[in-house]
C-alpha cells in the first residue's frame, strides 16, 4: 500500500460517503467490519440504502459481488449449488451457487426458512462449502452482508442464535437527517451506482485485513474484553450473555478500528467504541419483548454495563495496581491517552 492504511481508510469512507449520504458512521463500522474479516448485519426497515451500501463496498475493492433474495421458497442448492447430470459426458457436473463471490449480499434474510438460512453457517464460518462429502473453497477474501427487516413485519423468520453469533457486527441505518433528504430530492441524481468507480482492489483489502492482524493487544485490554463479557453473562435480566466466539469477534472489530487512528495498538475505548454493534444482537434477554424493542433493549444494557459496571472497577484497579518507582516506565501503550 502506498498510502498508510489509516489514509486509505478514510479516503475509502470519503468515497462510500458519496454513495451513502448521511451515514458516515455506519460506512466507518461497515469498513472496519470488512477488514475485521467478519460478517456484517443490516438491519432495518426497506428503502433506507442497505442493498447500496452493501453494492458499493464490493465495488470499491473491485470485488466479485452477487445477491442472493432470500425468499420462503428458496432451497439451499439456491445458494451453494448442486451437481448437475451431463447427460453428453455421462457424468454428475458440480455448477456453483451465487456464494462463490467474494462478497455477498443475503438479502432479506430472515424471509427464508431456518432450513434455509443454515446455509450460509459453514461458509461464513469456515470460507468453505461441503457438498456431498467433497468440501469447495471459497474465494478469498471472503464476506456476508445479509439484510434484514425488523420482526414485527410479516413474512419473517427470526434467525437462529448460531447465525447471529456468526455476524461481526450488526447496524441500523435508519432514515436520512432532513436536509440530507431534502438535497436528495432537489438534485436528482441518477443512479449513483452507475458512475461509482473503484478506489482499491482485492489484494489492497488483503493486506489492510494483515495490518488489522498484525495490531497488538495488550494483555490488560484482552482482561478488559473478558470482563465485559462477563458482566453480561452474569447480568440478572440476561438469559444467555455472549460467546467467546463473540469476545474474539469484538477484540478482532478494534484491531481494525485501532486503525482508523493510525495506532499499533488497541484501547480499552476501542472496545466501548464497537461493543454495542458487536455485542448486542448476540444477548437473550429474560424479557418476553421481540423486535425493535428487544434489539434497543440490548443495545442499551451493553452501554450500561460499559458506563456503571466496568468503569468504576477498571478504575479501582488501575489504583490498586499502579506502578510504583522503575516499574512506571512498564506502563501500558495507551497511558496517559484520554480513553476513560
Amino acid at each position: 500500500m502506498s498510502q498508510t492504511p489509516r489514509d486509505l481508510l478514510e479516503t475509502l469512507q470519503r468515497h462510500l460517503s458519496q454513495l451513502v449520504l448521511g451515514k458516515d458512521a455506519q460506512v466507518k463500522l461497515a469498513l472496519t467490519c470488512l477488514v475485521a474479516r467478519g460478517h456484517l448485519l443490516l438491519e432495518d426497515v426497506p428503502g433506507v440504502g442497505k442493498t447500496t451500501l452493501a453494492e458499493g463496498l464490493a465495488r470499491s475493492f473491485s470485488l466479485s459481488f452477487s445477491r442472493v433474495q432470500f425468499t420462503a421458497d428458496l432451497l439451499p442448492s439456491d445458494i451453494l449449488g448442486a451437481q448437475v447430470f451431463l447427460q453428453t459426458k455421462g457424468e454428475f457436473e458440480f455448477r456453483r451457487g451465487p456464494i462463490f463471490h467474494q462478497l455477498v449480499l443475503a438479502d432479506e434474510l430472515n424471509r427464508a426458512p431456518p432450513r434455509t438460512q443454515s446455509a450460509l453457517l459453514e461458509a461464513m464460518a469456515q470460507g468453505q462449502v461441503s457438498l456431498d462429502g467433497v468440501t469447495h473453497a471459497l474465494p478469498r477474501p471472503f464476506a456476508v452482508i445479509a439484510t434484514q427487516n425488523p420482526l414485527d413485519l410479516s413474512g419473517t423468520y427470526p434467525l437462529p442464535d448460531s447465525q447471529l453469533d456468526r455476524f461481526l457486527l450488526r447496524l441500523s441505518l435508519g432514515h436520512l437527517p432532513p436536509e440530507v433528504e431534502t438535497e436528495l430530492l432537489v438534485s436528482r441524481r441518477e443512479d449513483p451506482l452507475l458512475s461509482f468507480k473503484p478506489v482499491a482492489d482485492a489484494a489492497t483489502l488483503t493486506r489492510l485485513q494483515q495490518a488489522a492482524d498484525a495490531v497488538t493487544l495488550p494483555r490488560e485490554v484482552a482482561e478488559y474484553a473478558v470482563r465485559v463479557a462477563t458482566a453480561t453473562r452474569e447480568h440478572p435480566e440476561v438469559e444467555r450473555g455472549v460467546s467467546t466466539r463473540a469476545v474474539l469477534s469484538l477484540t478482532a472489530a478494534a484491531r481494525a478500528l485501532a486503525l482508523w487512528e493510525g495506532r499499533a495498538f488497541v484501547t480499552p475505548g476501542d472496545l466501548r467504541e464497537i461493543a454495542v454493534p458487536a455485542l448486542a444482537h448476540r444477548l437473550l434477554l429474560k424479557t418476553s419483548a421481540q423486535g425493535a424493542f428487544a434489539r434497543d433493549e440490548a443495545a442499551h444494557l451493553v452501554t450500561e454495563l460499559l458506563r456503571r459496571w466496568l468503569r468504576p472497577g477498571l478504575a479501582r484497579r488501575s489504583r490498586r495496581s499502579r506502578p510504583t518507582g522503575a516499574a512506571r516506565s512498564r506502563s501500558p501503550p495507551w497511558a496517559g491517552s484520554t480513553w476513560c
